[in-house]
């Protein structure tokens, strides 16, 4: 194992950016063809909505989960890698197993219950090696460096995430066949760039005995779960109603202003991990927090052609704020061999706010500006809760 003494290990960070993005991407792809491939095998709406749930309430339990057994790997065998490579290795071959189901399978026989399963199969999957491997983060970066090494992470992920409005019919055109072995040629590829840079590596960061606490609480992760809920709460239901805010708008090119709002997030991603880097992580998640319910709050009071974009930019600039924050808030709060566990927690209550989500507003008869009000109450929810932990956990060091 490898050592160092600069506060971020650049070339592990670049590897680990890779498979988030490669994570972002799997994901991007599977939301796009999960309602055609079940309806293909005579799947209603209501029983793909169900299979929504069921992903999310899995990931619930098993982000945690795997994150804290990913940690128990670290402590056995001196490395996460090979926890991280069997998540790979067996979310790779789904993805390639969902479209030759849907080639080969029978829509109308008793095997057509294989392609749900295949589906919910590979969900679980993918929680066994995200929590493990952006956990990673803690051992390439400390203190103030974790924010701005966290902004490569946003960057390849807010990149991934622009094909999502931006290519939409591209890759939908290209089938499932294309599109999935691409998704898990990417995972496969970037798990082995991190491979290639020594992924065991470990930065030798200060004897600061209060850099994070000794040892774990209930209310620590406690709080990290309800931050999780209230900021992906909030984003969630941003992204439900704006678009369709937008689409009442004559004549305006709907997925080029939420693509918009993307691109803003990877262009704004590295300058705000430097402002998180020289003010402190604390205030820039709270800047970030505050901005989006300013902005939100903007959109319900007046909201026109004129000023879609600008507002795209301001949602993109503060989501930036957020998304470089969080990861490092979690690992923040946990001792550093419980890394894992922490994210694994955060990322549970990410998938509990899916699920409330799904639950309460996705078929709902509220106006969107009732819906974006209560998207503005997910993030002041969330800066209650972070202002809740220990400030000096939070900042830079």
């Amino acid at each position: 194992m490898t050592a160092s003494n600069s506060k971020i290990l650049w070339p592990q960070v670049l590897g680990l950016a890779l498979v988030q993005g490669s994570i972002v991407l799997a994901w991007v792809v599977y939301n796009l063809y999960l309602g055609d491939l079940l309806k293909q095998f005579g799947f209603t709406a209501a029983f793909i909505a169900s299979i929504i749930l069921i992903e999310n309430i899995l990931g619930m339990v098993m982000e945690p989960l795997m994150g804290g057994f990913s940690d128990k790997a670290q402590n056995w065998l001196g490395s996460k890698f090979p926890f991280i490579s069997l998540g790979v290795i067996l979310s790779s071959a789904l993805l390639v197993t969902i479209p030759a189901v849907a080639i080969f399978g029978d829509p109308t026989g008793a095997l057509r219950w294989l392609m749900p399963i295949v589906l919910v199969t590979w969900s679980i999957a993918m929680t066994i090696f995200r929590s493990p491997a952006l956990s990673l983060l803690g051992r390439y970066a400390y203190g103030s460096g974790l924010p701005q090494a966290a902004s490569l992470l946003t960057v390849f992920g807010a990149i991934a995430g622009t094909l999502g409005p931006l290519a939409k019919e591209y890759i939908i055109s290209l089938g499932p066949g294309i599109a999935f072995t691409i998704s898990s040629l990417c995972l496969l590829g970037a798990a082995a760039t991190l491979r290639g840079f020594n992924p065991d590596a470990t930065i030798n960061a200060p004897n600061n005995p209060e850099a994070s606490p000794q040892k774990l609480s209930l209310k620590t992760l406690s709080l990290i779960f309800v931050a999780g809920v209230g900021v992906t709460f909030g984003f969630r239901l941003l992204m439900f109603s704006f678009p369709k805010l937008l689409k009442t708008i004559p004549d305006l090119n709907v997925a080029l202003v939420m693509g918009t709002i993307f691109i803003t997030v990877a262009i704004a991603a590295l300058p705000a991990g430097y402002f998180a880097q020289k003010y402190g992580n604390l205030k820039s998640v709270l800047i970030g927090l505050g901005g989006l319910s300013l902005t939100a709050l903007g959109v319900i009071t007046s909201f026109s052609a004129f000023t879609a974009f600008g507002i795209a930019i301001a949602l993109g600039i503060f989501m930036s704020f957020v998304n470089n924050g969080m990861i490092p808030f979690a690992i923040s709060l946990v001792p550093a061999q419980r890394a894992g566990l922490g994210l694994g927690i955060f990322f549970s209550g990410r998938a509990l706010a899916l699920n409330l989500f799904g639950t309460l507003f996705k078929d709902s008869n509220l106006s969107h500006n009732s819906i974006l009000t209560i998207a503005i109450g997910g993030w002041i929810l969330a800066m209650i809760t972070i202002l809740l932990c220990s400030p000096p956990k939070l900042q830079s060091n």
